[in-house]
């Protein structure tokens, strides 16, 4: 949508940019009386939240954590953060994080229900094996009417056919017994006549399920408000004047136009996971020459920072781990390029195992997504490449499919022959055609196997935590997450690393003020999502840490430009 042609315009709060931390803050200042206007670089809005799973981890929530504490929760943080714990934020996010979910429930479209989903660590203090993530409900898109073309859609790799379905549910399961069960068969049909129906009719799925559902919740209440959401609207400038931001200078069809912000410009475009510049300096397996290859939205340029650093705000790369990391394969989409794949699901299953190219595991597979990352960047170390490869047998390949190839009945050749999967009738075949070491691998798979027929894992004790066995396959006992890789032919997947956003970014105060580099706020100018540096102090506790403090501290900061105060909130209403 086109920005009036004029060449000022005025409003109370601007936000740049359209994911869930922008869109939090907008809905919540605008319930405050505020008129609020977001604008959008891209032509589609949603941001990262479209992508994502969706999922919110909110200690002490409604819906799953009525059993939870604020201390045991803290406690957790503690542990998780170490010398990057935050208390004051940690404080405002415990408390903020259950009235947020209320107020959206009550006052916009936006709905969740709980999970099953354990914390990533719930061995340690104050982890919980269940209670504090929630997921966005399902929604029908199609409410979006002519603004349906608009919604960001889900990441293509992790469909099937286009449709959604959320990994965490009953869905799955029944993709996956399709061919051996009538009902699952049934119920697979049904979905796909529904879906193909829905894309004659709007050209896209319209029931959406994880973070496409959010998104599209998001978008529905702003727009419902009278939100302004401006997409192919990029933030060109600020207006700075005697140290405070007044508004931006913004692109529009028509040219530049100056919008003013009576009380403030909240920067909320997504981190810096495609700013090639800072991402170079900042992971450590680019600066050794290896690959990177991120599955968030490519417009995630860095532009809300450098926006922020040129007010004067201050912005530096000193976590621990710069980014929620990701392990990915490439998926050949033609023309010498990929696209990534994000392995969410497959670590988890028995009979997979990864392993680097000297032909050893490093780590235990079934762990989070983020650690397995950080496992796999160490033990690289050095090397030229940070690389490792998912090594499986046929009966799990077909049973459960691996990466982006999908389970039987789908054939493999396809992946085998765009050279997505290798294969060999033999483990050192296998190998010789990775580029592994096929003695060392063929020790290790008989290691492997030795415990694994047991249901053990000698090396890494995958399975022991209840997270292990989260989205593993309960039908396999004792061990959900271990079994024998034992019959050819071999199959290998190469994963290189990715990640799902960034965790360093500007600093601010706890209501989102952006500060300079002598730690004061910069008058009218804010952070939220990932253009604010992340609580979670360069780790990843549990499901759903980014897009729970994302709308949280939106939340807060939608508040604070409103002139409401959380402390004297009972019932949380808004004007």
């Amino acid at each position: 949508m086109a920005s009036p042609a004029s060449d000022n315009e005025e409003c109370d709060v601007l936000v740049i940019g359209s994911g869930a931390g922008g869109l939090s803050t907008a809905i919540t200042a605008a319930k405050g009386g505020l008129k609020v206007i977001v604008i959008e670089k891209e032509a589609v809005f949603g941001g990262t939240t479209a992508f994502s799973g969706g999922v919110l981890w909110i200690p002490g929530n409604h819906h799953c954590g009525k059993n939870d504490t604020p201390e045991e929760a803290r406690k957790y943080l503690k542990s998780e953060t170490g010398n990057f714990y935050q208390s004051e934020a940690t404080d405002a996010y415990l408390d903020a994080g259950p009235k947020m979910l209320d107020f959206f429930e009550r006052e916009t479209d936006v709905q969740f229900i709980p999970t099953l989903y354990p914390d990533y660590h719930p061995d340690a203090p104050g982890g919980v094996d269940v209670g504090r993530s929630v997921l966005a409900a399902p929604y029908d898109a199609s409410v979006l009417g002519a603004d349906l073309k608009r919604l960001r859609p889900p990441l293509q790799t992790i469909t099937f056919m286009g449709m959604m379905f959320n990994s965490s549910n009953a869905d799955i399961k029944h993709f996956f017994n399709a061919t051996k069960s009538l009902k699952s068969f049934v119920y697979v049909a049904k979905r796909l006549v529904a879906h193909f129906i829905e894309v004659v009719r709007f050209g896209r799925g319209t029931k959406v399920t994880s973070g496409n559902a959010l998104a599209a919740r998001l978008a529905k209440s702003a727009l419902d408000l009278g939100i302004a959401i401006r997409t192919d609207t990029p933030a060109r400038s600020l207006i700075l004047e005697e140290g405070a931001v007044h508004g931006a200078v913004v692109g529009t069809a028509n040219g530049d136009l100056r919008i003013l912000a009576r009380r403030g410009v909240v920067l909320a475009a997504g981190g810096f996971a495609h700013d090639v510049e800072k991402i170079r300096k900042a992971y450590p397996h680019l600066q050794s020459g290896g690959e990177h290859l991120s599955p968030v939205p490519e417009g995630n340029t860095g532009d809300g920072i450098d926006l922020g650093t040129s007010a004067g705000g201050e912005f530096d790369v000193h976590f621990p781990n710069t980014s929620a990391w990701m392990p990915v394969s490439k998926v050949p989409v033609g023309d010498g390029k990929f696209k990534p794949f994000p392995h969410l699901l497959d670590r988890y299953k028995p009979g997979i195992i990864a392993v680097l190219k000297s032909g050893a595991r490093f780590t235990n597979e079934s762990n989070s997504y983020h650690d397995v990352g950080a496992a796999m960047i160490t033990a690289c170390a050095g090397e030229t490449e940070t690389a490792c490869w998912l090594i499986t047998d046929r009966p799990t390949i077909r049973k459960y499919g691996l990466g982006y190839a999908k389970p039987a009945p789908v054939p493999l050749s396809t992946y085998l022959k765009s050279g997505y999967l290798q294969t060999g009738a033999s483990l050192a075949e296998l190998a010789r055609n990775c580029g592994i070491d096929p003695a060392t691998l063929e020790d290790t798979v008989n290691v492997y196997n030795q415990g694994a027929t047991r249901g053990e894992d000698l090396a890494f004790g995958r399975g022991r935590s209840a997270f292990n066995r989260y989205l593993a396959d309960p039908e396999v006992q004792p061990n959900p997450c271990v079994g024998p890789l034992q019959t050819g032919p071999f199959y290998a997947l190469k994963i290189i690393m990715g990640d799902l956003g960034t965790f360093d970014g500007l600093s601010t105060s706890v209501e989102g003020a952006v500060l300079d580099t002598n730690g004061q706020p910069i008058r009218g100018l804010y952070a939220v999502g990932n253009d604010r540096a992340s609580i979670m102090g360069g780790n990843y506790p549990g499901a759903g840490i980014t897009l729970g403090p994302a709308m949280t501290f939106g939340y807060i900061t939608g508040r604070h430009l409103a002139g409401q105060d959380l402390r004297n909130e009972d019932d949380h209403e808004l004007a």
